[in-house]
């Protein structure tokens, strides 16, 4: 069994439930991220859950796909390409058509080889790579729900699986930039939301990041800028991946400005 796609499952039912309870009207609301709407954040992840099942079932029309929405990515139309594939579904119509789907394919990918290459947009991936890049979109995109609705989200231990591809997106955030990747990587000591300790790389008390999983998963995923945690990093190189780090695929992104990704504690009208 491929227990990611359980945690997929679960991480996509947490922003259910805050979601549930929405009006039609808080829809159209604008998130702190890029100023999407909320339409707009489950309109994207419900694209992208749609894109990973065709990596699956059917590989061509995935390709044809991705072309189309390459073109599209030349002009900044990924918000209208992605609204025009659903032919403007929104509101709770959207929300249900998206839980729905995220549940069969949480069902369809527990059975999956996680050592399955599949296609994407960049790189093929293994199944179990893609389906934890679900739970990591999943995750960082729904903080902007949360955000808005000023809930403090209470994470599990199935946050792992993002900590795990912030680790292991080390040297490829350097490469990513035209940079020389540093010769050895910091140690990480992370504490995670069970109190359980995470560790990995070699001990190395000057040059480190140590702190809470989920604020170091906020880092990873650009959810929260570093002056915005408590993490403690220490030494020129994990300086240096912090302020840069991006554990999603993509071009180079900016890590939002300090002090504008918050818990807003307003809620909706």
């Amino acid at each position: 069994m491929l227990e990611q796609a359980l945690d997929f499952r679960e991480e996509c039912n947490a922003l259910f439930e805050v979601m549930e309870p929405l009006a039609e009207k808080d829809w159209s609301r604008t998130t702190q991220f890029k100023h999407w709407t909320v339409n707009d954040v489950i309109t994207h992840l419900h694209f992208w859950n749609c894109a990973a099942n065709l990596s699956l079932e059917d590989e061509s029309t995935l390709l044809a796909l991705l072309g189309r929405l390459q073109n599209s990515l030349t002009v900044g139309r990924l918000r209208q390409f992605e609204n025009e594939h659903f032919a403007g579904l929104a509101g709770r119509k959207l929300l249900g058509e998206w839980r729905d789907f995220y549940l069969v394919l949480s069902e369809r990918w527990t059975g999956i080889d996680p050592k399955r290459r599949l296609k994407w947009a960049g790189p093929d991936m293994s199944a179990r790579s893609s389906i934890t890049a679900r739970i990591m979109e999943t995750w960082a995109h729904g903080q902007a729900v949360f955000d808005l609705l000023g809930v403090e989200r209470v994470d599990t231990d199935r946050l792992k699986n993002i900590a795990v591809l912030g680790v292991n997106t080390f040297g490829w955030i350097f490469k990513n930039r035209g940079l020389e990747i540093p010769e050895s990587a910091p140690q990480i000591r992370l504490t995670a939301p069970s109190g359980t300790l995470w560790e990995w790389n070699a001990p190395n008390p000057s040059d480190g990041v140590e702190g809470s999983a989920t604020e170091f998963c906020q880092v990873v995923t650009q959810i929260r800028n570093l002056s915005d945690t408590n993490l403690c990093v220490t030494g020129e190189t994990a300086q240096r991946w912090m302020s840069l780090a991006q554990c999603f695929a993509g071009p180079p992104e900016t890590p939002p400005t300090p002090g504008t990704r918050f818990v807003q504690f307003v809620g909706l009208s």
